[in-house]
């Protein structure tokens, strides 16, 4: 049986209820914070390094909440969203192959912003590639990424590391 490798916003939302992976485990967070409305493919070999990669969107539609307070009159997503949309992707994938543990970012070596994401774009298309993955002593992951708008690449990101971690206090 092989496993599965595209998940609609409905998993993602079970994802982020706990029911996909149990509520020990990393989550999603809830809209209007999920960044992500579907994983086209996700995968453990393959990418640019071999050792996986993931492709997801996100609908752009006027009425996101963001549009309306990030600026009047200019609206524009903050990059900060597209760059967390990268660490819920690839707290995602580490939940996926098998970690253990609540997802956590832990940083982002590079980040470069070459356009922006407006209220008239239909989508954008999230691809990352996992650079290097470990599994001891915590599921650990260092991707890089880039988004895409209409065939452009628009937001560049080098060295993003995402870990879970068990048995996490206040």
């Amino acid at each position: 049986m092989s496993q599965k490798n595209s998940f609609n916003k409905q998993e993602l939302l079970s994802m982020a209820n706990g029911d996909m992976f149990g509520q020990d485990n990393a989550k999603l967070p809830l809209e209007p914070m999920l960044m992500i409305d579907r994983i086209i493919n996700i995968s453990n070999i393959g990418g640019e390094y071999n050792k996986g990669s993931i492709l997801a969107e996100m609908d752009i539609t006027e009425a996101l909440w963001f549009f309306h307070c990030h600026f009047k009159g200019d609206p524009v997503m903050p990059g900060c969203l597209g760059l967390d949309g990268f660490w819920q992707l690839i707290g995602f994938f580490l939940t996926w192959v098998g970690g253990d543990g609540r997802g956590r970012a832990l940083g982002v070596k590079d980040l470069k912003f070459k356009g922006q994401v407006r209220p008239y774009h239909e989508k954008i298309i999230y691809k990352i590639d996992i650079k290097k993955f470990i599994t001891r002593p915590t599921y650990m992951a260092w991707c890089d990424a880039v988004i895409e708008v209409k065939d452009k690449a628009i937001y560049f990101a080098k060295d993003l590391q995402v870990g879970l971690f068990e048995g996490l206090t206040w």
